[in-house]
């Protein structure tokens, strides 16, 4: 939230009324503002972009067999996802509820149209489909910990459920007008919590309950592409633009601060994670600043709206440290998060949700709160709260799906459907004749 709004008082009640994320927003009173819907509208776009971006960054991590198989999980999702939105997911998340979940007062988009969103200056429906983008692309991460032995109808009946009944209410605790987590303060610009604790810990879970790949000749399956890997992360760093400054649902200084701290902290998380790995193999490699950059990005999200540049540099720093050692310590623990969607994505969010803790300022958005270094020590512990919650809920629900998901339908391939991949065994099609 960040047009200001004075100080102390209003400043609270700009959160306990906000249903959206906590950006800036305007008076109450506001009429449409054209430049703030234009960005808006191009920020959604920009998001969306983000989802092929992911099918480009996953699919070249995964054996040639599986290639098509693994954009299609992310691909499906802008499908589904979006249907599930307009019809159940907005209302659920974003109208007026309980202090767990939203009401079904906007199903079916009802009473959502041209007129500006409360105490915005753009549409609802501009607003709407914004939102919308998010729930998308959150669910495609989880598939990166199930890469290449995932039925795709049980992963659709997954994603699916999960984007209801993890997604929505969660995202109605942080951003909903009477979410319990919105008033406890806690901070979540555009998605720390929302999107990437939730994905990354049920991505964990997912990984877990469905078990390992099966190995061909190599003891580790090897990416199959990686200049598709390194193009899917250049795209993701672009669309992060909208994702995090778009967040400020206006084109004003707030945006400004997100756009400059998002990229900040994804090029110093990169520079940083290369260091590590010359320091760890002897070698920088294209996987590892690649993934850098998009743990800094991951990192970033919930405090791109309440810290300095100077602090998006100590994010991208410290998650580097922290989900290099993550990813370095998989293979110690013996599970098999494919694509490190734990590792980057639920280490990175926890790791940046904290960092917001420290480093908030209302300095730069007066509607937020101040952090450790700031004088404000419980805001910390309020920040680890909302992690916790977030980690356990989604945790559960994920094991609780996919338990019931598995006694229906068979969740993952057999072994020689794996060995043939799931390009040819699901969908009778290769991604390459050579």
């Amino acid at each position: 939230m960040a047009r200001k709004m004075g100080s102390g008082r209003a400043a609270l009640v700009a959160l306990a009324l906000a249903a959206w994320p906590a950006a800036a927003q305007a008076p109450a009173t506001s009429k449409i503002d054209t430049g703030d819907t234009a960005w808006v509208l191009a920020s959604a776009a920009m998001v969306l972009l983000m989802t092929p971006g992911l099918a480009l960054f996953y699919a070249g991590m995964v054996r040639r067999k599986n290639v098509l198989g693994t954009m299609l999980h992310s691909f499906v999702a802008m499908a589904l996802i979006s249907v599930l939105w307009v019809v159940l997911g907005f209302s659920l998340s974003f109208a007026e509820g309980s202090p767990f979940v939203g009401s079904l007062k906007h199903a079916g988009l009802a009473g959502v149209g041209g007129d500006a969103w409360p105490a915005t200056t753009i549409p609802a429906l501009a607003f709407m489909v914004y939102q919308a983008m998010f729930a998308v692309i959150t669910p495609a991460l989880i598939s990166g910990a199930v890469a290449e032995r995932m039925r795709f109808g049980a992963y659709l009946a997954f994603i699916g459920l999960w984007s209801l009944l993890v997604y929505c209410p969660v995202a109605h605790w942080v951003w909903g007008s009477d979410g319990f987590l919105l008033k406890m303060q806690a901070l979540d610009f555009a998605g720390g919590n929302v999107v990437h604790v939730s994905s990354g810990f049920s991505a964990l879970v997912a990984c877990l309950l469905l078990g390992a790949r099966r190995k061909d000749t190599e003891d580790i399956p090897a990416p199959h592409n990686l200049t598709m890997t390194v193009l899917g992360g250049g795209m993701l760093w672009f669309g992060w633009f909208g994702f995090n400054a778009g967040s400020a649902l206006a084109a004003n200084g707030l945006a400004a601060y997100a756009f400059v701290n998002t990229n900040t902290a994804a090029a110093a998380a990169m520079l940083v994670w290369l260091v590590l790995e010359t320091l760890r193999h002897g070698r920088p490699t294209a996987l590892g600043g690649v993934s850098g950059a998009v743990a800094g990005l991951v990192a970033i999200t919930p405090g791109a709206g309440f810290v300095t540049p100077m602090a998006a540099l100590a994010f991208g720093a410290v998650v580097a440290v922290v989900c290099f050692t993550a990813i370095e310590l998989k293979g110690r623990l013996g599970y098999d998060d494919s694509l490190d969607a734990f590792g980057v994505h639920g280490v990175g969010g926890a790791t940046g949700a904290l960092l917001t803790g420290v480093f908030a300022t209302k300095a730069v958005n007066p509607a937020g709160q101040d952090g450790l270094l700031a004088g404000h020590a419980a805001q910390l512990g309020v920040q680890a709260v909302s992690v916790a919650v977030t980690v356990v809920y989604a945790a559960v629900v994920t094991w609780v799906l996919l338990k019931v998901i598995g006694a229906v339908m068979p969740l993952r391939l057999t072994a020689e459907e794996e060995s043939d991949g799931m390009d040819l065994v699901l969908h009778d099609e290769v991604g390459y004749r050579i």
